[in-house]
């Protein structure tokens, strides 16, 4: 069974012939690991696109899944300063479009401002300022110089479809409400939800215009060959929601909906990409039209794997599971490899389920617990 027939069979809710897997990672963990292996990266190929070293990682590790994002493939009008390797938040072997600011800094594609913060396993990005933090009416929102749609330049598309063609392929689109707050910052972009809905309504409906047309394009130059669309939203705590349900319902699903309608009356299937505590709103994402949820983080409260197979589990793929917090981190090898199987053996049960770590695996996680985790004869389940 090729790794795209079994993910298609995991999604049908049927049992491939073992549990497939997907790998996203700090840089940290991609070099550690590519140091560790040497894979042979010879054979891969679209190196203008992809990493080869990475790509050839996770064709050592036999990973079935690949993401290709719509961050691959900007070309604004103006490409002076443009970095495509560099960011600390390039999690595949995909590049990743940022301007580099004289002061250091960068900006992405939609003005976001970020710095690096380095600690003591390596670095990370955090925001260093919010370009629409001062906006106080539509109209100052409306001077912000957002994305079009030409923009992008998609035509590589096919080449690395076909470079990927025995691969599971999904395509990110993006997100409404984490780029939303990531313009406007996160305190005054809660705060407007609750008494200046219009301004959130505003920034949101700009980005998701600008997903809808991106994806269309995607979809349209893809054909039957994507497999999936993906899309991102963190919208809860370790503990609870960020915003109330009700919130959620009036200012957030409707954008969420016009992604999953789109990628649905193309026969695509929707992932959907929440951290935390996201239980109560389950039944919903169903109705939405989500068909697999990551990251399944089983340290947050409600979202015990087995709980989820057990209530949502004829409705819902589940992506994700193993623990980044203790387990991977902390662990030792063999607690490691059954934490994998028993994820294996009961989210795995009737298909329906991608292993993966809880996030993407963190600086501070052993190699030898990683090397552990995939180990390819664990992926097959125990019989009864």
């Amino acid at each position: 069974m090729s790794s795209r027939e079994r993910v298609l069979t995991a999604l049908r809710h049927e049992e491939p012939d073992r549990v497939p897997v997907d790998f996203l990672a700090t840089p940290e963990i991609w070099d550690k690991l590519v140091a560790h292996v040497a894979p042979d990266a010879s054979a891969v190929g679209a190196t203008d696109f992809i990493q080869p070293e990475r790509e050839a990682l996770l064709r050592h590790f036999e990973v079935d899944t690949r993401v290709l994002s719509y961050d691959m493939f900007c070309r604004p009008p103006d490409e002076s300063n443009v970095e495509w390797w560099s960011a600390l938040d390039r999690s595949t072997p995909n590049r990743m479009w940022r301007r580099r600011n004289e002061d250091g800094t960068t900006l992405d594609i939609w003005g976001c401002h970020r710095q690096k913060v380095e600690h003591g396993f390596g670095a990370y990005e955090e925001f260093a300022s919010w370009p629409l933090q001062s906006a106080t009416s539509v109209e100052e929102l409306a001077a912000h110089p957002w994305p079009e749609p030409d923009w992008w330049d998609f035509s590589p598309l096919p080449a690395l479809l076909e470079e990927l063609d025995e691969y599971h392929v999904r395509f990110r689109i993006g997100s409404v409400f984490e780029i939303g707050w990531q313009l406007r910052g996160m305190q005054e972009f809660l705060i407007d939800l609750a008494i200046n809905p219009e301004i959130p309504a505003y920034i949101m409906g700009r980005l998701t215009d600008l997903h809808v047309e991106n994806t269309r394009r995607v979809l349209d130059l893809a054909g039957d060959r994507l497999d999936m669309v993906y899309f991102y939203d963190d919208v809860a705590t370790q503990n609870s929601l960020m915003i109330s349900p009700a919130t959620w319902r009036e200012l957030v699903r409707p954008h969420h909906a016009r992604l999953t309608e789109l990628a649905h009356s193309r026969g695509v299937p929707v992932m959907y990409h929440c951290d935390g505590a996201i239980y109560p709103l389950i039944p919903e994402l169903i109705d939405l039209g989500v068909d697999l949820l990551n990251p399944i983080q089983p340290d947050a409260k409600g979202m015990e794997g087995q709980r989820l197979k057990d209530e949502f589990g004829d409705r819902l793929s589940f992506h994700g599971g193993v623990d980044i917090l203790r387990i991977l981190p902390q662990g030792t090898v063999d607690e490691v490899r059954d934490e994998v199987v028993r994820l294996v053996d009961t989210l795995g049960r009737g298909g329906g389920f991608v292993l993966s770590s809880s996030h993407h695996l963190q600086p501070d996680t052993p190699i030898e617990n990683i090397l552990a985790m995939y180990d390819v004869a664990l992926r097959y389940r125990r019989p009864g």
